[in-house]
């Protein structure tokens, strides 16, 4: 199962993100943020967003919002955005 274990804000609405895999990615939350629901509403506010960590693997926030790793990793993966580190 595929975990994060290292996320930096990177800008307003993104991540820089680092799998258990040794992937890494640049994620933005734009598709996220617009879905503009009571739960994804906060995320919008740059300093909000930057509080985002991780718990049990997966990305979380203070008010509960929570992004399975394993479902990034495959949209990320899926679009061609995941970096593979050189052996």
């Amino acid at each position: 199962m595929i975990k994060l274990t290292h996320l930096r804000p990177n800008g307003d609405s993104a991540l820089s993100l680092v799998f258990s895999d040794g992937t890494t990615a640049h994620w933005s939350a734009a598709d996220l943020i617009a879905r503009d629901t009571v739960m994804t509403r906060p995320l919008a506010d740059p300093a909000y967003f930057a509080r985002a960590f991780i718990e049990s693997g997966a990305l979380a926030w203070p008010n509960g919002v929570e992004l399975s790793a394993d479902s990034l990793h495959q949209r990320l993966s899926a679009s061609g955005a995941l970096v593979r580190s050189a052996a």
